[in-house]
């Protein structure tokens, strides 16, 4: 399982704003790759290194997320001391499709993510020492939970950023999955779950979804315009039904329990994407967790919203860590 720096491309001379230096161009000091899955499969990496780490730090995106967007983040952390290390899951961003349409976000299964997420995990473990973080943001905070309560990974500290450890649907959880999992049995699985926006029969903005900041909402359509490949449109019925079910199975997944990882959670109470109130829950099975929760100020994209809910995010995350965390000799 190896790892591959690649050449990125730059894209187009631009006159950046100050924060656009940071969230739109890939950092001289970072290295962006490819680590080899044990089946031969690439995944698109990135590491940046801090200069005098205290730890190192894995952040796992969203469900059609690129790590690009999240640049911004990654310098506060390497700036608290963290080096930083992301990666693309299969079948999105950088790391191929797994469906003939390249704009649709497929999985058979979601156990390829959790045997991609384990063997990166132990490779990565490997490449130094010191304290080991992950955070996980709405679909990498899903995985992130299974993989805590499987034992696949084992950090010293986990963040839980608006997880989706329940999708939400105008038609509700519990039916719309019924109805998913009918429809990806038949015809074609891999088909588009729906043509547009981030969820079926939303009137809202993609945007509001995500967002209240639109310069960083922005953002996201820049490093896809500098690179087409990078686009992915809605997931299959396949990715969906499966997201259904695996939100069920840890409501009754005894293992959950059992986690003693500290964990820390960040909930939008507004959030029209997963269901906060079924992330609430899972929390208050944790034996350790602190939870933080925002109102109607922030949506979905907690660590890309306005600066008052980002700030706040981002001081609950240092103060987590701090205290979890031995300070460096």
């Amino acid at each position: 399982m190896a790892f591959e720096k690649v050449t990125v491309p730059t894209g187009p001379a631009f006159d950046p704003a100050p924060r656009d230096l940071i969230r739109r161009a890939i950092p001289a000091d970072a290295q962006v790759g490819h680590w080899v899955a044990p089946d031969g499969w690439k995944l698109r990496r990135f590491d940046w290194p801090a200069a005098n780490p205290r730890g190192r730090l894995l952040f796992q995106t969203g469900r059609g997320d690129v790590f690009e967007k999240y640049l911004e983040t990654f310098a506060h952390l390497r700036g608290q001391g963290w080096s930083v290390t992301a990666f693309d899951w299969r079948g999105q961003g950088g790391s191929g499709r797994l469906s003939p349409d390249p704009h649709v976000g497929h999985v058979g299964d979601y156990g390829v993510y959790d045997a991609d997420f384990a063997a990166f995990w132990a490779d990565w473990s490997a490449e130094g020492t010191g304290p080991r973080i992950v955070l996980g943001h709405s679909m990498g905070g899903m995985m992130v939970v299974r993989a805590l309560a499987a034992r696949s990974i084992d950090p010293d500290a986990a963040i839980l950023v608006a997880p989706m450890i329940g999708l939400k649907s105008p038609i509700g959880a519990t039916i719309a999955a019924r109805i998913a999992r009918w429809i990806a049995a038949r015809g074609n699985p891999m088909r588009a779950a729906w043509r547009g926006n981030e969820r079926p029969g939303s009137v809202a903005s993609r945007r509001s979804l995500l967002t209240h900041d639109g310069d960083r909402y922005a953002d996201e359509r820049w490093w896809q315009d500098q690179h087409p490949e990078l686009v992915l449109g809605p997931p299959s019925w396949t990715w969906l039904a499966h997201g259904f079910a695996g939100a069920a199975a840890l409501v009754s997944d005894p293992r959950v329990e059992t986690i003693e990882t500290p964990v820390l959670m960040l909930i939008a109470d507004a959030d029209k994407l997963v269901d906060p109130r079924a992330a609430l829950r899972l929390g208050a099975r944790l034996r350790d967790a602190q939870i933080v929760r925002f109102g109607s100020e922030s949506a979905h994209e907690i660590l890309r919203e306005a600066d008052g809910v980002r700030d706040r995010a981002l001081a609950a995350i240092d103060s987590f860590l701090a205290a979890v965390v031995p300070a460096r000799p």
